[in-house]
């Protein structure tokens, strides 16, 4: 029996702490577990102690290489994706590798960027990393480039009603 509390947990590859927070399970279906987030939640960010000073929900996906961060105004990415290596969970924790790698749909103009280039580069160099996970962290970002805007759920509309929750 899962509990209502997971702990998220963002490493880099090389294994330094990247960000560690609670969430609150919302549910689960067939993109991947709902986890939301309020204000005031205390956070590891970036390796240092945090407070969460604007709500949002996160989409772990059963198997893919992203997770999906919907956020609410006055946020000026309405949907943030890290490519990451897929969930690795053990009971109520989910481990994930931030590969660098960002996708971001902009509030305002709806541009989708693919972001932090350079920094994969940059650490693909220096940590080493592995041409399949290259490979697969490349692939994620392609296929969001588009899904974020052509109306691919869950970046449509799917996420509207979890977001409501933590708002």
């Amino acid at each position: 029996m899962s509990s209502d509390t997971v702990r998220v947990v963002f490493r880099k590859y090389d294994g330094a702490q990247h960000r560690d927070y609670p969430a609150k399970r919302l549910a689960e279906d067939d993109l991947g577990v709902w986890l939301g987030v309020s204000t005031g939640t205390p956070s590891v960010y970036h390796g240092r102690p945090s407070v969460e000073q604007i709500p949002f929900v996160l989409l772990v996906p059963h198997a893919a290489w992203w997770t999906g961060m919907f956020n609410p105004p006055p946020r000026t990415s309405e949907v943030y994706c890290d490519i990451t290596s897929p969930a690795v969970w053990e009971g109520d924790t989910v481990h994930l590798v931030d590969l660098d790698l960002d996708v971001v749909r902009r509030r305002a103009t709806g541009l989708v960027e693919l972001r932090d280039e350079d920094e994969f580069a940059e650490h693909r160099t220096r940590f080493g990393y592995p041409d399949d996970l290259v490979a697969n962290a490349e692939a994620a970002s392609r296929w969001l480039l588009g899904a974020l805007g052509d109306g691919t759920e869950p970046f449509a509309t799917a996420y509207r009603k979890w977001l409501a929750l933590v708002v």
